[in-house]
């Protein structure tokens, strides 16, 4: 296949697309389908990777890049928010939307002006966002290939190059939650890079978890592109396209209950705990001593060899809960976190 007539084909396309894509408001109905164009057909996706690769030359070799990973609602949008302020790293972000395997490109063919109003994001939780904010899209590379062909591995070492030419940095940063089912071998592919996995009380964790699910569904019933927007980009950790990350021998089933969350959590960090405390590169991020001592988040600056210090708000979140928990599933979670919290960060 002549590459030149590819490239071109798909820059014309893609032009075309962005003068409508910029003609209209926030997630029109000609916007909700050049997010379909782009996002649901595997080919496309394929293709869109494959002319960004062959049309950009790089020599990069640096793999002291930074991974956030862990169960949704676990702090992961803040610490990478957190650690993205320092200007070292480069990470997708919303305006890549939604050529996200084909940031170059894309970013030629789009506005340069910066859009920088801060809007509430969906979740309703009180953290703002405008398209220069960074992002989990990701996992739209791992729904394009196959983690266990050879070649992915490499794939994803020029997917990881790309995105830093694009933003003129050396260091790569990421946050995916849905890494957390996919660390070691991320472990594999950069040995030289630091994992972090936070995570917070159980019970407020999976009481967190149960209400966005809840409410995301609710959504989704009265606007259907939201949950094909979520399925388009791998967000299965809750809502209409929930998939379980420990699915089989569940003791709490029903996803509506409280329990089936707090055994998600004990299963989900226990294997990681049980799977990564020995690596010397991964390090559990516990979120309430991140937000109530101040050492804690200089240390993670230190670990992450961060030059310029400066201080970051996080704030905790308390609820009260009056749900019926199990005794049993409770005490398990309640267990493993004090084991993580007193494990955290100390290598």
């Amino acid at each position: 296949m002549d590459w030149n007539y590819r490239i071109n084909d798909f820059c014309i396309w893609v032009f075309l697309l962005k003068k409508i894509f910029y003609q209209m408001n926030n997630y029109s109905w000609l916007q909700q389908k050049l997010h379909q164009i782009a996002l649901s057909s595997k080919f496309m996706r394929e293709v869109m990777f494959d002319v960004e690769s062959s049309s950009i030359s790089l020599n990069q070799t640096n793999d002291n890049h930074v991974f956030v990973s862990g169960l949704a609602r676990s702090g992961t949008t803040i610490l990478l928010n957190a650690i993205y302020e320092s200007n070292e790293f480069a990470s997708l972000s919303y305006k890549d939307m939604p050529f996200v395997l084909a940031p170059n490109l894309w970013s030629k063919l789009s506005s340069k002006k910066k859009d920088i109003d801060l809007v509430e994001r969906a979740h309703g939780d009180g953290i703002k966002v405008s398209t220069e904010s960074p992002e989990a899209f990701e996992e739209v590379f791992w729904m394009t290939f196959d983690e266990s062909d050879k070649d992915t591995k490499n794939k994803f070492k020029k997917y990881i190059q790309l995105t830093n030419h694009k933003y003129h940095k050396k260091r790569y940063l990421s946050k995916n939650n849905q890494n957390i089912r996919r660390l070691e071998l991320i472990s594999k592919i950069f040995p030289d890079s630091k994992i972090l996995i936070p995570f917070r009380n159980p019970i407020q964790h999976a009481y967190s978890l149960l209400s966005q699910h809840k409410r995301f569904i609710e959504d989704s019933k009265k606007d259907k592109f939201i949950s094909k927007y979520m399925k388009w980009i791998g967000h299965t950790e809750f809502g209409p396209n929930y998939i379980p990350i420990h699915a089989k021998n569940l003791c709490f089933e029903d996803d509506m209950s409280i329990n089936h969350w707090l055994e998600q959590w004990y299963l989900t960090y226990k294997h990681c705990f049980d799977n990564l405390k020995d690596n010397e590169n991964v390090y559990f991020i516990c979120y309430e001593k991140l937000c109530n001592e101040g050492e804690y988040w200089s240390n993670i600056l230190k670990i992450l060899n961060i030059k310029d210090k400066y201080d970051f708000e996080f704030k905790e979140s308390n609820k009260a809960i009056s749900l019926e928990m199990d005794e049993d599933i409770t005490h398990k979670g309640l267990s493993l976190y004090e084991e993580l919290s007193q494990f955290a960060l100390h290598k």
